[in-house]
């Protein structure tokens, strides 16, 4: 299929490729794999801080795609359908590596700040503000790997916490609870983030770009 032929309606093409793929056209199941790609790569990338893990998670993400296309049924978006199919296979990776991704007696310990419990779950509105994406991605990556995980899915990725729970195996209160935890490490890792920015540009910098 030509570039021109995407171009007006790339709607329409993706799904003519994803018919002819699910026929074992070759050729459609390329076109699909250079639209999606980069996104799969992406996310691969932000749930293993590992440029090489990503690169091998990405073919494997596509592999099941060669494999379960034909179980496509359009009840949900295609790019939907291959982001839960590429977490599953990014989940599937850490339990092969034994590593785990929450820890279930977490569940329901009080607010390490010492202040009054906060709605597990909820938005946070001091990360919602705007921060520095390459700042932001730097912390993302030095959460511990369950906090990150969790932190992932629902912030960055939209999933509901009963999604999360059913994909990492845990209860609802245990996801609400990683990403209260992961929220909280986050603030603490844009803090240092600041404080080192401050002190590296000194105070006059600093108040001047206020």
């Amino acid at each position: 299929m030509s570039p021109s032929r995407r171009a007006p309606s790339a709607g329409l093409a993706e799904a003519e490729a994803i018919a002819r793929a699910q026929r074992g056209d070759a050729a459609a199941f390329e076109q699909l794999y250079r639209l999606h790609k980069r996104r799969v790569y992406s996310l691969c990338l932000r749930m293993t801080s590992n440029t090489a893990e990503a690169e091998d998670l990405t073919q494997e993400a596509f592999l099941q795609l060669f494999r379960k296309i034909a179980t496509f049924r359009g009840e949900s978006a295609f790019s939907t359908w291959l982001h839960r199919l590429s977490v599953n296979v990014v989940l599937m990776h850490f339990r092969r590596k034994s590593l785990p991704v929450t820890s279930l007696e977490e569940a329901s310990e009080p607010d390490e700040e010492g202040g009054p419990r906060k709605d597990f779950g909820g938005p946070d509105n001091l990360l919602a503000g705007s921060v520095d994406r390459v700042n932001l991605e730097r912390a993302i990556e030095r959460l511990p790997r369950g906090y990150r995980m969790v932190f992932l899915l629902h912030d960055v990725e939209g999933y509901e916490h009963n999604e999360i729970a059913e994909m990492l195996g845990c209860s609802v209160g245990n996801s609400k609870s990683q990403l209260h935890k992961a929220r909280l490490k986050m603030r603490g890792l844009l803090q240092e983030q600041r404080a080192a920015r401050y002190k590296e540009e000194g105070p006059a910098n600093s108040s001047s770009r206020r």
